[in-house]
């Protein structure tokens, strides 16, 4: 039974899964006209300890994730698809991409790249798409 998603947030951190996963997105919401939500998530336990000592830690993360969004954003664009919205959040990706940013954009579909940027805490507690799968309360596809 095909279901016809109208709100699609892609989680995107820059890495080669997740351009793979904005690109099965971007056909994903051309093909049922719908709404794309590019969402980047900034891991603030990261770089917590250091910003004691670098105070300009957390603009430079927002800037970078700002020019992140906003390229996939053009990009989104030149394929045709006009409603884009875009969200950077600070926290956990593993709970602010299911629970937040999916409540808050009314979200039936969340497509995610299989893995991430960070193989050390990926092999440590688990991947953010694995997390995103069991919490999330709507369709979650991970792209390989």
């Amino acid at each position: 039974m095909p279901t016809n998603y109208k709100s699609i947030i892609v989680a995107v951190d820059g890495s080669e899964a997740a351009e793979k996963a904005f690109k099965k997105a971007v056909h994903i919401v051309k093909r049922n006209d719908a709404k794309l939500i590019i969402a980047h998530v900034i891991d603030s336990k990261t770089f917590a300890t250091a910003e004691a000592y670098d105070r300009t830690l957390s603009e430079r993360a927002e800037q970078h994730a700002k020019e992140l969004l906003d390229s996939y954003a053009a990009d989104a664009k030149s394929e045709g698809i006009e409603a884009i919205l875009t969200a950077i959040k600070y926290g956990s990706p593993r709970v602010i991409i299911a629970k937040d940013i999916a409540k808050e954009f009314s979200a039936d579909l969340i497509v995610c790249g299989a893995t991430g940027l960070n193989a050390v805490e990926r092999f440590l507690i688990g991947s953010v798409s694995e997390s995103i799968t069991r919490h999330a309360t709507c369709d979650v596809l991970v792209v390989r």
